[in-house]
């Protein structure tokens, strides 16, 4: 078994015999769908190689290799009268340098387009009667010379366009450099909205006859308006929910057949699978579709690990996907965003939105943001929240994926209320003494002493269980050793934090441990804030109603001890911690 990680050509994955999912029955589907498409995704979830795939298959000059590359694939069986009769012209906007000024930016996107139409040129050389003549700073009239020399010949184009988004993405979320360069290129006759004119003028009847664009939001295409207002998006459609991404039952296959190969039981692949579930699964794109995709790049990162070191990896989330933390980072910065980033940790009330915003540009992310589901929007296009269910007035719920997405949020938060060196010294040790032993009263003293402090009285409007569990949470995550569940079902209820050991990590003193958290305020203990620090925990914890507090998180953990009991696998070291917070000041266990 090999596995492509970071591979993103499709004639090199099967020429070189590596694991391939096949998507290739969508390609009818693409061509109904319309001749001038825009398919959004996150991140590293496998658009480029879906843009090769393409490539490979309408390429004229390819023709030679169709059986070769796809003869084995679900396409290869029905090939549609399209394939290999287009010229590919590819770009790929991740190359274009982001970090100067408008004209710079824009210099280095009309030396993309001209490289590209002379490997364009050399490519089509024995097919085309015309040679092609690039402008040497102008690349749009380079195009314009391309679709001409293409009128000479039988043949149509079609363009591929990868990160359509891309430096654009890049110009907004650096908060070093002003939103100004972007405007320039979009606005009046920019360079990308001049760009994307000349696409949509060069589909009209000049020889373009193809356009697929991939990218994270559509951005660019609001800015844009009547630049190019043909593109319809599949983003969201049912039918290609999963043309990029692994079902689970795809997984599975892939374990089996690791597993087979190197000689391992079952148990490490049901383990295997289970990590990656919580890890690496949970996304959704449509409404209409029940069933979750895994990140490919991050399944793919793990499975190649694990083949070639035989052992699950110990870094769960792959660098590539940390600056995925930019974009939260991002909407934190904007108006109110900081409410609602914080907000998304709470998976007892998920975020919920009308509908999801599909227009918005660079200027509404400067003035719309007063809306929360303009903000929520962002962060799904961004990947760090996915579409869940439906919440009781049918509005869109939309929560954190998985695991690895939900750490970005806590290091983003942690690092917020513990900046020092010595809070993150010390938070560290106190919470490693919680894994081993259980012992609560380091960490609440650390709690008590630096966390609490951050908050305002802003943020006393929600003083309730969520600030409690969300400091737990964002002191206790450690992915290296748990996987830990917010708000896991436990029979009839839910219960508040779970710390499971990872599978690879059962073998050394860990612990597992279930948090329940309950809240009481100043008025309800009849005391003032001088009067509460004078107090012991022991004389806090004979407070009646602290008192009562506790009996019933006790009495829930009893509960869900045994439905976790009940769910049978391999037995939890399990310890069960009450908690009572008294305002934002102080902790009883």
């Amino acid at each position: 078994m090999r596995f492509p990680y970071g591979i993103a050509d499709f004639r090199k994955i099967r020429e070189g015999d590596y694991f391939y999912v096949d998507r290739t029955d969508r390609i009818p589907l693409i061509e109904e769908a319309g001749s001038q498409l825009l398919f959004l995704r996150p991140r590293r979830f496998g658009k480029s190689l879906w843009l090769s795939t393409l490539e490979n298959y309408y390429d004229l000059a390819r023709a030679d290799d169709f059986d070769r590359l796809f003869g084995g694939l679900k396409i290869g069986q029905n090939p549609t009268p399209l394939r290999n009769r287009y010229f590919i012209f590819k770009l790929n906007f991740s190359v274009v340098d982001p970090w100067g000024d408008a004209d710079a930016i824009a210099a280095s996107l009309h030396r993309h387009i001209n490289n590209a139409i002379e490997a364009f040129a050399a490519r089509y050389r024995e097919v085309l009667k015309t040679p092609i003549e690039c402008h040497p700073t102008d690349g749009l009239s380079s195009l314009s010379r391309l679709l001409t020399a293409i009128s000479t010949t039988p043949h149509k184009l079609y363009v591929l366009v990868d990160e359509y988004d891309n430096f654009a993405n890049e110009v907004m979320i650096s908060p070093l450099h002003g939103t100004h360069r972007y405007e320039e290129l979009v606005q009046g006759e920019g360079t990308i909205k001049t760009f994307f004119k000349a696409l949509k003028a060069g589909a009209e009847g000049r020889g373009i006859d193809r356009v697929f664009l991939t990218g994270v939001s559509p951005v660019v295409l609001s800015d844009i308006t009547s630049g190019y207002n043909v593109a319809e998006d599949l983003s969201q459609r049912p039918r290609f929910h999963d043309l990029c991404g692994f079902t689970e039952a795809e997984l599975r296959a892939a374990l089996e057949a690791t597993a087979a190969a190197h000689d391992l039981d079952a148990g490490p692949v049901d383990a295997a699978l289970d990590l990656m579930r919580d890890f690496y699964n949970g996304y959704r794109f449509t409404s209409q579709r029940e069933e979750r995709v895994y990140n490919p790049t991050l399944a793919l990162y793990f499975l190649k690990r694990l083949v070639e070191d035989g052992a699950f990896p110990e870094r769960l989330l792959d660098d590539n996907l940390a600056m995925d933390r930019n974009w939260i980072q991002y909407v934190a910065r904007l108006p109110h965003g900081e409410t609602l980033v914080n907000a998304t940790l709470n998976d007892a009330e998920p975020l919920a939105v009308a509908q999801l915003v599909n227009r918005f540009g660079v200027l509404d992310m400067l003035t719309a943001p007063r809306d929360p589901d303009f903000l929520a929007t962002l962060l799904y296009y961004f990947g760090v929240l996915t579409l869940a269910g439906r919440d009781a007035l049918g509005k869109q719920q939309l929560t954190i994926p998985n695991q690895v997405i939900r750490k970005l949020y806590v290091e983003r938060l942690r690092e917020q209320t513990l900046p020092r060196y010595e809070d993150q010294e010390q938070r560290q040790r106190v919470a490693e003494r919680f894994y081993a032993t259980g012992d609560l009263g380091p960490l609440c003293g650390l709690l008590e002493q630096t966390w609490f402090k951050v908050f305002d009285n802003r943020d006393l409007r929600w003083s309730n269980e969520l600030v409690i569990k969300t400091a737990f949470l964002a002191v206790l995550f450690n992915d290296a050793f748990y996987v830990m569940d917010s708000e896991p079902a436990l029979g009839r209820g839910y219960g508040d934090l779970l710390l499971r050991v990872r599978p690879d990590m059962r073998p050394y003193a860990l612990l597992d441990h279930l948090l329940e958290f309950k809240t009481v305020t100043l008025k309800a203990v009849g005391l003032t804030s001088v009067e509460l620090a004078a107090k012991s925990r022991e004389e806090l914890r004979a407070l009646p109603v602290v008192a009562e507090k506790l009996r019933a998180a006790e009495t829930q953990l009893a509960a869900y001890r045994g439905a976790l009991e009940r769910t049978g696998g391999e037995p939890l070291k399990l310890h069960t911690h009450a908690v009572v917070g008294i305002g934002l000041e102080r902790l009883v266990w």
